[in-house]
């Protein structure tokens, strides 16, 4: 302001200012990722929680559908099960959140649920009772519930807000890389050996993650940094909890993601079982090739997207998200078996992609200063996982009623409910 209000500027001075701030842009950019350079004993063992903790996020879940078909189950009472699991883990995901900010150790917060998916495998594996099944679905749960906001106040921890960006796309290429290989070696597996296999491989996954994320020294993770504490008054208390229902963006952002979940959450289980039934896919060859493509998409599209959130922000990166599952419901509908898996997991994989780089990303940047993000992350996840918890059920109800076909329409029509908020709350969001 003084620079045109009190005296001239000239064109070349003006240049020269531009100039520096965009290197000053750059700088900043550039010294976050040295400082996450210049750290491979506190990086290379978050790249590793990142690679084993597929299971802890997704597990056993793509598979346990086909499982139990295989074992006489109807789709409702699978969809039931999984909702039932769902639903709990779905309460403890805010709470959770709130305990990891007030934590001094993030860690234990990721050998918990390695903990919870050694458990949810052996539990299936022993008993197909109903209360069984969903007990381990709980135990699953409670693993994605922790398995987000922990990794991602370790990375904060680490990385500080400058670096976070750079360094959670990255955390999710090796996430999504780690998903394709578990899938790519459960499909493998379980084709030659059965599904006893999967369980023991996902267990197997979650010991690997607890012993990688213990080789982070405890030491590197700055806990203020972790929550989200103000920079320039490090010892000022966190944000009240009622900020969860007066943060505009917060809100939206949970409404938009709860209600493109609750249509996307059953389209993949809901696919394989309709080809399965069908008689054109094998069960766990089919479910394993539609997560590897997905997965192997959504290396690349983390890492789009952190490139546009840093130019830009997150809004445009949502956005694009959302837009993916009406085309995926038509697809389906369309296109039955192997010939829709490709165009469909490509979709999917963009989608997801994306919005596992933006949603985090979001919330940190938006809750900068609270002390609150970890408690913002699980209430996000907790009302996304609203829809995604009654998602398998609805869907699964619905396609024993009318059929596969109208049901993958009637779900990709929620992705358009997402666009039409996203783009009412627009001034809300678009800052972030």
């Amino acid at each position: 302001m003084m620079g045109t209000g009190y005296f001239p500027v000239r064109s070349g001075h003006r240049r020269a200012m531009s100039a520096c701030a965009r290197l000053y842009s750059i700088g900043s950019f550039t010294l976050g990722l040295s400082m996450i350079s210049r750290s491979p004993s506190r990086i290379w063992p978050l790249y590793a929680v990142n690679f084993f903790m597929a299971d802890m996020q997704s597990g056993i879940g793509p598979f346990v559908g086909v499982f139990l078909q295989e074992r006489g189950w109807a789709t409702g009472l699978i969809g039931s099960a999984m909702t039932i699991g769902n639903v709990a883990g779905m309460l403890v995901t805010t709470p959770i959140g709130g305990f990891i900010d007030s934590s001094r150790n993030k860690r234990l917060w990721v050998v918990i649920p390695g903990i919870c998916v050694v458990l949810a495998s052996a539990i299936i594996l022993i008993s197909q009772n109903f209360w069984a099944v969903t007990f381990s679905q709980v135990a699953q749960s409670l693993a994605s519930a922790a398995i987000v906001p922990a990794v991602t106040g370790i990375t904060l921890g680490i990385a500080n807000q400058k670096g976070f960006n750079a360094l959670n796309g990255r955390n999710q290429a090796f996430n999504h890389a780690g998903n394709m290989v578990g899938a790519a070696l459960s499909g493998y597996l379980g084709y030659k050996f059965g599904y006893v296999t999967v369980f023991v491989l996902a267990a197997i996954f979650g010991a690997i993650a607890v012993a990688c994320v213990l080789m982070i020294p405890a030491k590197a993770i700055d806990d203020r940094a972790a929550r989200g504490g103000k920079e320039d008054d490090p010892d000022s208390p966190p944000s009240g909890l009622s900020i969860l229902f007066k943060h505009k963006p917060l809100l939206v952002l949970a409404l938009a993601l709860a209600i493109f979940h609750l249509g996307n959450a059953a389209i993949v289980p809901l696919y394989g079982l309709a080809a399965v039934a069908e008689a054109q896919a094998d069960g766990p060859s089919f479910v394993a090739i539609t997560v590897v493509i997905a997965q192997g998409v959504m290396i690349a599209t983390s890492l789009v997207g952190m490139q546009v959130a840093g130019k830009r922000n997150y809004w445009p990166v949502l956005l694009v998200s959302f837009t993916m599952l009406p085309v995926r419901g038509v697809l389906a509908f369309f296109v039955m078996g192997w010939w829709g898996v490709v165009p469909m997991q490509v979709l999917d994989g963009i989608g997801t992609g994306l919005q596992t780089v933006a949603v985090p990303g979001m919330v940190a940047r938006s809750l900068n200063g609270s002390g609150r993000i970890n408690l913002g992350q699980g209430a996000v996840i907790t009302v996304q996982g609203i829809g995604a918890s009654l998602s398998p059920a609805l869907g699964g109800w619905i396609a024993q009623w009318i059929g596969y076909g109208p049901t993958f329409l009637l779900l990709g029509c929620f992705g358009l409910v997402s666009i039409a908020l996203w783009l009412v709350f627009s001034p809300a969001v678009k800052n972030y």
